[in-house]
């Protein structure tokens, strides 16, 4: 690809108009792309390896996208550094795994209570402004933020059943960095490990349980094996993901093939909107591995109301992060006033 650009921009008009020839076309490198997604190998099959098959079918000899999982390059934590100095040149994650310096990053993954449905995220990234917000920042620091879109719902997967909310103090839970932070509130205890250790973790009692997904990944993953339960509340309805790129290898393609890489990435989005939406419902009635437990509304209203005291608290960090924070207001009262079927109950 290196001598290709050099060649195109030291060549003569007569070797510019031979190029063009449209009789002739001479076997071109392929651009090749190395993305690594947070997602481990059986989640990968679903969140990620579709939409790379797809787009290498179709870029054929003209690009070609290597797929990694999760840690398999470099640790999640260190994504966004490895994009931002091009030793990779694409990730798929949640702003806040990857160790984002922008100032986004806590809204990224399950910023609590924020996302009621699947739904909620594409609208609004693409209807209330924020995918204008996320381009901003990540132009910021050299990386293009490519497109959002919406995962599962972040439930607890325990190996004790919590049925209140004193069940869960004291728990170790593997979770992500605001989601811990959030529920530190309540008693959990935060770890973070590797993706891929979170099993051996759970059948060691190094971890009490996972507040990572939702119980389609629970059970993907093979966490249902070594969990015995499944609390019905979640803390967010949909987790946030997105995919970028380094932000010279971005511009270095042709638009057609950026044209290419967001559509794909699209068809993406849609894919897990309705693999995950389905498995939700599906494993909880037709699953056998997890019991289901759930914690009383009038009680689980204080988790409610302790995630609206974050948002403020996270919105006087930075102008950015209001501007955020005030979005998700705006549109959750919006949904609120529309009421069934975009809301019901207290928000």
């Amino acid at each position: 690809m290196t001598s290709r650009r050099k060649f195109l921009t030291t060549a003569g008009a007569g070797a510019a108009a031979a190029l063009a020839a449209p009789a002739v076309r001479a076997a071109q490198p392929k651009i090749k792309w190395r993305l690594q997604t947070y997602a481990g190998p059986a989640l990968a099959e679903q969140v990620i390896k579709p939409m790379i098959e797809k787009f290498n079918t179709i870029a054929g000899d003209e690009m070609q996208i290597e797929l990694y999982t999760s840690d398999q390059l470099v640790p999640t934590g260190e994504l966004f550094r490895a994009m931002q100095s091009g030793t990779i040149d694409a990730v798929q994650s949640d702003d806040d795994s990857m160790a984002s310096p922008t100032q986004v990053t806590v809204f990224g993954g399950y910023f609590p209570f924020a996302l009621r449905y699947s739904l909620d995220v594409p609208v609004l990234f693409q209807e209330y402004g924020l995918d204008e917000i996320w381009k901003a920042e990540y132009e910021k620091v050299g990386v293009k933020h490519i497109s959002a879109g919406s995962w599962d719902p972040c439930n607890f997967a325990t190996k004790k059943p919590i049925k209140s909310l004193d069940d869960l103090k004291g728990l170790k839970i593997f979770t992500f960095p605001t989601a811990g932070r959030f529920l530190q509130r309540f008693g959990v205890v935060p770890v973070t490990i590797p993706w891929e250790d979170a099993e051996v973790a759970l059948q060691t009692g190094e971890l009490d349980g996972l507040a990572w997904s939702g119980i389609t990944e629970d059970y993907t993953s093979g966490w249902s094996k070594v969990t015995d339960y499944f609390l019905t509340n979640n803390i967010s309805g949909a987790w946030i993901g997105h995919f970028f790129a380094n932000m010279e290898r971005w511009n270095e393609l042709p638009d057609r093939l950026k044209m290419l890489l967001q559509v794909c990435m699209n068809d993406s989005h849609y894919h897990r909107q309705w693999w995950y939406w389905g498995g939700e419902a599906r494993l909880r009635v037709e699953g056998t591995d997890l019991k289901l437990t759930t914690i009383d509304d009038a009680e689980w209203e204080k988790v409610e109301a302790a995630a609206h005291e974050f948002w403020d608290e996270i919105a006087e960090t930075s102008e950015t992060r209001a501007k955020v924070v005030e979005i998700i207001r705006q549109y959750n009262d919006n949904m609120r006033k529309a009421g069934r079927p975009y809301r019901y109950g207290k928000v």
